[in-house]
């Protein structure tokens, strides 16, 4: 039996997908489901919440859907065939689904545009996850064409996947859009673009794109006759602009991303056509770390995935204290690409790698959650971010990436031993082999570094490893980048770093966003939503203003609004603090490291 759905996308004043589901020969009683979450970005976001207007017909009559739970439905037939009879009447179902969300997870439908992932639009039929399940997208008006990596079916507008998983596995763009296309590692590739200037330049981005997946395909699959074809048929990536916003979720052949327009490269641009890495603006280059971030997914999470993801259990939060590593060490790699393609320099990418370390330096919760724990709790924690988040948590994206970088360096650095020639590279390569096989565990991984590490250093090796996982210390890395000729360097750290704060300029004055642990804001008994009036007896808009008059250089009287009431305290002088950034001292030493020359 098919699975069957209609997606009808005329309602857009009103916001509304109607689907329609169509099976041709029900049992009496049928379960559906919805989703709590998608794969990929790890909180129970409830997206039946947004479900209304479920209704059922069997053979021309209309059954009772009864609600389960805040997520399954039951159709219930009462007056079912006759048992004698093998025949089953078709099933219908109907329901909307309100649609303006604009972020990558859910969907969106106005009169401009449309979007959907299928984990917000298609119930599951339960006992009929492994059929082949369509898709027929209805009603668009005129103009719009339809963007995704789903399989193309017998019509237009139709498309056909193998079964429930990967049905919600592609999303779907609607619209009026700019699409370009490119080949690499003997596969096609397609590159959507909405929402942009019309100064963008979009052929700009489209090689660009085609340099990290190139450069990513060889990495995952060698070049030449040795090389092996990437897991998917085709590739899409959806680009959607907006005035201000960023971010990605990885599918199994696509990935939908959020930028915003001004980090789109653009035609108007002196020298566009002639700029080298390093010139790009820092809009331009977080696009494209995003876009390689993504792409990087397409090996280590989507198909290099934690026994808790194999399968996905979509009802329930899927617990795991690897995400340090699907989503680290993805992180350490993105930007990394971008060096090895060639679109940017070692200065720059250097600068990239002392941001990170910044973030995880100004971390007071580093001291406090592992990274395991941080892999595990992202469920409550990593997707709800309070102003006591940065006291009681760490990244696994940053400082899961500063753990790479740590192993990468250390591997590297065995010189004199039988693992000469080891990198995370080569354990990165082997466990997508070994992936193929099932899905990757704590062990598995370190049984491949201490292969990779050599017989000699292997045990002392997973020990450091396992102590960066699960500890909360700081990790070597003056010591392992000073032995690739990279500088640890101190520079003196801005006013906030220095009182332990958190503050945002507003069009009104200061507000403090969060206080660190152990800070003079803390000392001070600053809040987080506090609005700083005067300082010294002066009033203040803007963070300079406090500099010049001697914050954190002498004790001062700060008058603050909280709650509408006046508050004051006396901001204490601080020692001197420092910041971190990274000097090349060596370039000779890089070359292996980097990929570059």
């Amino acid at each position: 039996m098919v699975v069957r759905y209609s997606v009808d996308a005329t309602d857009t004043a009103a916001h509304q997908f109607h689907v329609t589901l169509e099976l041709d020969a029900a049992p009496p009683t049928q379960r559906l489901s919805l989703p709590v979450w998608i794969p990929g970005s790890y909180l129970v976001r409830e997206f039946a919440r947004h479900v209304s207007g479920l209704q059922a017909w069997r053979g021309g009559r209309s059954v009772a859907v009864v609600q389960l739970d805040k997520c399954t439905w039951e159709v219930q037939d009462l007056q079912p065939e006759s048992p004698e009879d093998p025949t089953l009447e078709p099933l219908r179902v109907s329901w909307s689904v309100y649609a303006l969300d604009a972020s990558v997870r859910t969907a969106w439908l106005d009169s401009e545009r449309g979007f959907f992932n299928g984990t917000s639009l298609f119930l599951a039929c339960e006992g009929l996850e492994d059929r082949t399940h369509r898709v027929h997208i209805t009603g668009l008006p005129e103009g719009w064409e339809i963007a995704t990596a789903m399989t193309t079916a017998d019509a237009p507008a139709r498309f056909v996947a193998a079964n429930y998983d990967e049905l919600i596995d592609h999303p779907f763009e609607l619209g009026t859009f700019w699409r370009g296309h490119f080949e690499v590692g003997g596969r096609p590739h397609e590159l959507v673009i909405s929402g942009a200037w019309p100064l963008a330049d979009h052929e700009r981005l489209l090689a660009q794109t085609q340099q990290i997946c190139a450069t990513q395909i060889r990495f995952w699959h060698g070049e030449g006759e040795g090389a092996s074809l990437p897991p998917f048929e085709r590739y899409v990536f959806l680009l959607r602009l907006v005035h201000e916003g960023y971010g990605g979720l990885e599918h199994r052949a696509s990935t939908a991303l959020i930028a915003s327009r001004a980090d789109m490269p653009r035609r108007d641009e002196v020298g566009a056509s002639i700029q080298g890495p390093g010139a790009l603006s820092d809009g331009h280059l977080t696009l494209l770390g995003l876009i390689s971030h993504e792409y990087f997914h397409t090996w280590n999470v989507k198909r290099i995935r934690p026994p808790e993801f194999a399968p996905y259990d979509l009802g329930r939060e899927n617990y795991t204290e690897l995400l340090w590593f699907f989503e680290g060490f993805t992180s350490y790699y993105d930007d990394l690409m971008l060096l090895r393609a060639g679109l940017i320099d070692v200065p720059r990418y250097l600068g990239l790698v002392s941001k990170t370390i910044r973030q995880v330096l100004d971390t007071p919760g580093r001291k406090v959650q592992s990274l395991a724990q941080s892999s595990f709790d992202a469920w409550v924690k990593y997707y709800r971010p309070d102003e006591n988040t940065v006291n009681a948590t760490v990244s696994y994206y940053t400082k899961g990436a500063l753990v790479a970088l740590a192993l990468d360096l250390r591997l590297r650095g065995l010189r004199g031993s039988s693992a000469s020639e080891s990198s995370l590279d080569r354990v990165m390569q082997a466990l997508w082999q070994r992936s193929q096989s099932g899905p990757i565990t704590e062990a598995i991984l370190l049984a491949l570094v201490a292969e990779h590490a050599g017989a000699e250093r292997s045990a002392e090796v997973c020990a450091e490893l396992l102590s960066w996982v699960h500890g909360t210390e700081d990790l070597p890395l003056p010591d392992l980048l000073q032995a690739v000729g990279v500088a640890w360097q101190e520079d003196t750290a801005l006013l906030p770093q220095r009182l332990g704060l958190r503050l945002q300029e507003t069009p009104t004055g200061i507000k403090v966003q969060a206080v660190l642990r152990a800070g003079a804001g803390e000392a001070a008994g600053l809040s987080a939503g506090d609005e700083w009036l005067a300082l010294d007896g002066w009033r203040l808009l803007k963070l300079v203003e406090a500099a010049q008059l001697g914050a954190a250089e002498r004790a001062l009287p700060l008058l603050v609004a909280r709650d509408r009431r006046l508050l004051s305290l006396t901001l204490p002088a601080t020692p001197k603090a420092t910041t971190v950034s990274l000097k090349l001292l060596d370039a000779s030493l890089l070359t292996a490291w980097l990929g570059v020359a």
